[in-house]
């Protein structure tokens, strides 16, 4: 299979989640055209977007909301239940920790890791926080497959390291910092002061109606 750009993976995802809001309202069938309003770009996108995969549904008729729903959750590898942990055991980890969506899309947190004795040994969800120390006793015995880190810059870089030593292949970052990584490890950086500067440059540049 040729390599498959992150843009298309991502749309992907906006259409597994719309395909499961169509089931939910009782819909069976969808066309290019559905998706493509719904997911703000075009039919012939979505199109190519899944040929990559295939071949799915019939001319004319669209395609079986819940057999592509399958096919799409197959392809993102959603079919299997992942481990995961969290090193942070800050807001932002205990916000993560909290949030449903994780266990329904099959992603466990199964252990979360902080280096600050005052909440090593807190329960968070049932899950009790370890001591980083602890990190390679731990996953040696109880492998993962995600890691988490939502920890200071300073620190990202050495725990991830280590992550990459204990043979983790794929990580969420949230410290405000690139980081470095063999080609065989994914790394997905999410850096919310970022984000909102992107948001910042729209509102800095949409044209206002009532300037016209």
């Amino acid at each position: 299979m040729r390599k498959i750009s992150e843009s298309t993976v991502r749309r992907l995802c906006g259409y597994l989640r719309l395909l499961e809001e169509f089931q939910r309202l009782g819909k069976t069938t969808v066309s290019s055209d559905e998706l493509a309003v719904r997911g703000h770009t075009t039919p012939a996108q979505v199109r190519k977007d899944l040929s990559f995969f295939g071949s799915f549904g019939k001319r004319g008729l669209g395609y079986d909301v819940l057999d592509l729903t399958d096919r799409l959750r197959d392809i993102m590898g959603l079919n299997k239940t992942y481990r995961v942990t969290l090193i942070g055991a800050g807001k932002i980890g205990s916000a993560l920790v909290q949030y449903r969506g994780f266990s329904e899309r099959g992603f466990e947190v199964v252990s979360v890791y902080d280096n600050d004795e005052s909440k090593v040994g807190d329960s968070w969800d049932s899950v009790t926080v370890r001591q980083v120390r602890d990190l390679e006793a731990d996953l040696t015995a109880e492998p993962i497959h995600i890691a988490v880190l939502a920890i200071p810059a300073s620190v990202a870089q050495e725990i991830l390291d280590r992550l990459v030593k204990l043979g983790v292949k794929a990580v969420l970052n949230f410290a405000p910092t690139p980081l470095s990584h063999p080609s065989d490890v994914t790394v997905q950086n999410v850096n919310m002061a970022v984000e909102l500067e992107t948001l910042s440059y729209a509102l800095r540049n949409c044209r206002d109606p009532d300037s016209r």
